[in-house]
């Protein structure tokens, strides 16, 4: 899978709220409920929802996906 493909999937996810399954290495994980935001050439911006800092930002690369080191839900 390509980042542009990526990308085209991601757009269908834009405004919506989304799971994100953060991989830290070890078997530690971060789990996010979050907005897709923004959609850039080779990143994307989320906005996460249950968070102690109010609005927090997050951005993530295409490759991450491509790495498995992040995985969005529905």
């Amino acid at each position: 899978m390509t980042t542009d493909q990526i990308r085209l999937t991601l757009n269908k996810f834009l405004d919506k709220d989304v799971v994100i399954k953060y991989n830290l290495g070890r078997n530690k994980y971060e789990k996010y409920h979050a907005t897709i935001k923004k959609l850039y050439k080779n990143v994307f911006i989320v906005e996460i929802k249950e968070s102690k800092i109010k609005n927090e930002i997050k951005s993530f690369s295409y490759s991450d996906i491509i790495t498995k080191t992040i995985k969005i839900d529905k």
